[in-house]
């Protein structure tokens, strides 16, 4: 008996964009973050509105993508957006404010950057950050719409250029590897050279090495 075959990976499309445009009336932008997770390093955010005219193709994900192709395609999403903006919330702001305050933040600071201005965004989770413009969340919207994955790539790409420079200035810890990210390497380097300023320091990983200086 033959099988079946396997559903193929659904993309994203613009469909939650065309119903929220009709709704509200005017631009709708997609947003989404990286760097939530990590032990170093700032957290990232990106607004994309995107032409639906001029779709660069292969957008998707960017967990799903290669660094290299998140490399190709951010130039040209950049290029052919309508608008997109980048925003980050330092390490100095994650400990103030805690991770999840500090992604709104830097989400804010990414819609605040377009040079036009939605009148809704759509924004990858189902936490309502206050933005300045309405929201509507959507779990896994970075594999549904294809303006929050514009906007998971340009996250990403923005905050590992930002981890290439910190290794460079805090050279030994592998930042320009894992980015900031639990690894071995950077497990290593920690209990060598203990934290540095870099990292955050409200993490429980290095609460702990922090505590045995």
């Amino acid at each position: 008996m033959a099988r079946a075959p396997a559903n193929p990976k659904a993309f994203p499309t613009l469909a939650l964009e065309t119903v929220l445009i009709q709704r509200v009336n005017g631009p709708v932008c997609g947003v989404d973050e990286a760097g939530r997770g990590p032990w170093a390093g700032p957290v990232s955010a990106a607004a994309v509105i995107l032409n639906p005219d001029d779709l660069p193709p292969g957008i998707d994900d960017s967990k799903v993508l290669t660094e290299k192709r998140r490399a190709a395609l951010e130039p040209e999403i950049k290029a052919r957006a309508v608008a997109w903006g980048v925003g980050f919330a330092s390490v100095e702001e994650i400990e103030d404010l805690n991770i999840l305050h500090a992604t709104g933040l830097a989400m804010c600071r990414a819609v605040e950057q377009l040079a036009v201005q939605p009148a809704a965004a759509l924004v990858d989770g189902n936490y309502r950050f206050r933005l300045p413009c309405e929201i509507q969340t959507v779990v896994g919207g970075d594999g549904l719409s294809l303006s929050i994955a514009a906007a998971s790539i340009l996250a990403k790409t923005a905050r590992d250029r930002l981890m290439i420079d910190l290794d460079a200035q805090y050279p030994g810890y592998g930042f320009a590897r894992h980015k900031g990210y639990n690894a071995p390497i950077h497990q290593a380097a920690l209990k060598t050279l203990g934290p540095c300023p870099a990292h955050r320091r409200g993490w429980s990983p290095i609460k702990a090495l922090l505590e045995q200086i």
